[in-house]
């Protein structure tokens, strides 16, 4: 018994390390915001932010929608698994997948709900097929469900207590990080045929046309401004909503980079449909490092 335990013991570890590995070569940002975190939590930290890169990437290593559903429906299969009563340590096939496994034994650590996780997955579905977003209500509730939603994990692996407390702030600062991505990832997006900018957006200021065409106008740049705008907004209420400077901070720590990604979209020279470099590495982390010694934000 004991020999098993300590094999087991060691599957996890190697498991929760390639999730780190994962994250630091996919989310670079996240992996330094992890380093502010307790030690303890961090390979938890890991394992979610593993499990966010990996369903984020679907779209792209599938050729069809099918595929694609196919994908999620495994984790929902196995997250369903998990969360059964007596499952225990046995999810089936998920223990051979690291991600899988070390984000099952994190929900079950650390009581974070699968039925959350499923979630995430259901909103996935959108990003499989090329209908647009419909408005700006339906572009923040995907945010809520595929950037607040690890967010809040995040906080309730560091301590539970305090990601209560600090709630509002979270499901803001996810809001927020999600329209920065959007904007951030827009040359990306329009390649795989994605369309996460709002229709309804577009019908207002008559971009649609420019959009197909990629062309920056100014239509097109009141669009992205307004989107702007709401990112801005959300962050700056995160900031107010932080209660203290309790652990889960840290949580919140990558939305802190928030204004630096979308201070240079407000240059006339910026086009939107060229992937742009990011700020420099030292400019993250000393933003990260000056938000950590605040209230995370």
């Amino acid at each position: 018994m004991d020999d098993a335990r300590t094999k087991r013991d060691a599957e996890l570890a190697e498991n929760y390390r390639r999730c780190e590995e994962l994250v630091r070569e996919q989310d670079v940002d996240l992996w330094l915001s992890c380093l502010f975190a307790p030690a303890a939590a961090r390979p938890h930290l890991h394992a979610i932010g593993a499990f966010a890169v990996e369903i984020a990437s679907v779209r792209a290593k599938t050729s069809q929608p099918l595929l694609g559903e196919m994908r999620l429906r495994w984790w929902y299969d196995a997250l369903e698994a998990a969360g059964e009563p007596g499952a225990g340590e046995e999810s089936g096939g998920a223990r051979a997948h690291p991600v899988a496994d070390a984000l099952i034994d994190t929900l079950q650590r650390r009581s974070i709900p699968p039925e959350d996780v499923i979630r995430l997955l259901e909103a996935h579905v959108f990003d499989l097929y090329d209908e647009p977003m419909e408005s700006m209500e339906a572009l923040e509730t995907y945010s809520d469900n595929v950037f607040g939603a690890p967010m809040r994990w995040r906080a309730a692996a560091i301590d539970a207590e305090d990601a209560a407390r600090q709630e509002e702030a979270l499901r803001l600062a996810g809001r927020a990080v999600g329209l920065a991505f959007v904007l951030r990832s827009l040359p990306h997006h329009l390649a795989l045929g994605q369309q996460f900018i709002p229709a309804e957006l577009m019908a207002r200021h008559r971009a649609a046309e420019d959009m197909g065409h990629a062309r920056a106008t100014p239509a097109i740049r009141s669009v992205l401004a307004e989107i702007r705008a709401h990112a801005l907004a959300h962050y700056e209420a995160a900031r107010r909503a932080v209660v203290g400077q309790g652990p889960a901070g840290a949580a919140l720590l990558p939305a802190a980079l928030v204004p630096l990604y979308l201070k240079p979209m407000e240059s006339k020279a910026f086009d939107p449909f060229r992937p742009a470099a990011p700020p420099a590495q030292w400019r993250r982390q000393w933003r990260l490092w000056r938000a950590a010694r605040g209230k995370g934000l």
